[in-house]
């Protein structure tokens, strides 16, 4: 980060105050049909890991949302053009309907690989900004997402999930294991290896908490890669569908005795704990703090049927929030406020995603006839949207932005993926 900001500050400050910011969302916004030619090489290092850099790069832009990134085959402009401005046919890339091109120089020596990315106004024929960033050779991806957070915190003043981690979990055989990986699932480190382990959230400081069958009920965990685990809630009742508050500081999760379920919350290490609903025989569960740690959005059947409700963060005022459909569950509000993207079960049995405003109720659905679409959670921008999805046959983790559209699989290793969670 200290090396982007010294990045920036080479910048003129002209440059900084004149450069467009791109309004994501509204009834206006269109993509930026944006060139992206294959980075160049200074030597022979950054020639070997181009292709390394290469695609991890692209796939940041894809899924952002913000951009329209145009087809190289299209391309008319020389593969060998430079990366100045003086250096650049515009015309030919107006030709293919680029609006701004992405120009990237890569050079490996030494054990390091450095990356410079510049943005160019095929209109003006001027450069609007330049970062660079360096990073071990072995840590190709790094650098790209690097890149692509800079481009994307130029355009829109905000930063991107480029930088951030997932959590979910992986099928094999009869396990259930939980991994951490980077935003778009690569890089994907086991936290834990054998047994069943549900749910995972991600916590303050890469911690990781989680439900675990390695005593034969349901307990919570917490743990952190490379670490042992350690008890959070082990009291011979079923705890499941832990979540952190914004401030890490707290928990809330649901607890299991006879017939009914109730949510609790607790200090983050499992301490004092606080039960917030008391409905006899009924079943309160998948908590979701508010961005600001006020409220707590929740699935209940208080109603009969399981609906997203929303209660302050003391169990105070709880309030019904969907009325349609009759089976709604897995809640994740948007790190922005107004939204709850939820798991919705339609006629057809089949399950989508659906958005609500937390404020008028409206509801929104993502998607639709692509086999069934669960758990959807929020990145730390509120921009977009990591989900499982079975369009391709066996589940695996999918990307949106935060309208439903967009939709792409991950580039993740084979293997799937169920009910992530995405923190920065």
């Amino acid at each position: 980060m200290k090396a982007l900001l010294l990045s920036l500050l080479l910048l003129p400050l002209s440059a900084l105050a004149q450069a467009p910011v791109i309004q994501i969302s509204g009834a206006n916004f269109r993509p930026l049909p944006l060139a992206v030619p294959a980075p160049l090489s200074v030597d022979e290092g950054g020639k070997k890991l181009a292709n390394d850099f290469d695609e991890p790069f692209l796939f940041d832009l894809r899924a952002s949302g913000l951009f329209q990134v145009l087809d190289r085959a299209s391309f008319t402009a020389d593969p060998k053009e430079g990366v100045t401005a003086g250096s650049i046919n515009f015309s030919r890339w107006a030709d293919v309907g680029a609006e701004s091109i992405v120009k990237v120089q890569l050079g490996a020596e030494g054990g390091t690989l450095r990356g410079e990315l510049r943005l160019f106004n095929v209109g003006t024929g001027r450069e609007d900004f330049k970062a660079s960033h360096a990073v071990p050779t072995s840590e190709p991806r790094q650098l790209a997402h690097f890149l692509a957070d800079a481009l994307y915190r130029h355009l829109t003043r905000e930063p991107s999930p480029f930088l951030s981690r997932i959590t979910f979990v992986r099928k094999a055989g009869s396990n259930r294991d939980i991994f951490v990986a980077d935003w778009d699932g690569t890089n994907a480190r086991a936290l834990t290896s054998g047994g069943i382990h549900l749910l995972p959230a991600l916590g303050p400081d890469g911690l990781v908490a989680y439900t675990s069958y390695r005593k034969g009920r349901p307990d919570l965990y917490a743990q952190r890669p490379g670490e042992e685990a350690s008890a959070l809630v082990q009291n011979g009742q079923m705890a499941t569908g832990v979540a952190f508050s914004p401030d890490g500081k707290r928990i809330a999760y649901a607890l299991s005795q006879g017939e009914s379920t109730q949510l609790y919350v607790a200090n983050a290490d499992g301490s004092a704990p606080k039960r917030l609903t008391d409905t006899p025989f009924g079943i309160n569960s998948s908590p979701s703090w508010s961005p600001d740690g006020k409220r707590i959005a929740f699935v209940s059947n208080r109603g009969g049927s399981p609906q997203i409700y929303v209660m302050n963060a003391d169990g105070s005022n709880p309030r019904r929030l969907t009325f349609q459909g009759n089976y709604n569950q897995t809640p994740d509000w948007s790190p922005r406020g107004d939204l709850i993207a939820f798991t919705a079960r339609d006629e057809r049995n089949a399950f989508d995603l659906f958005s609500v405003e937390v404020e008028t109720g409206k509801i929104t659905r993502l998607t639709q006839d692509q086999g069934n679409n669960e758990e959807p959670v929020f990145s730390p921008n509120g921009r977009l949207i990591l989900f499982t999805s079975t369009r391709d046959g066996t589940p695996r983790l999918y990307v949106m932005t935060k309208e439903g559209t967009n939709q792409l699989p991950l580039p993740m290793d084979k293997g799937g993926g169920l009910t992530p969670d995405w923190a920065p």
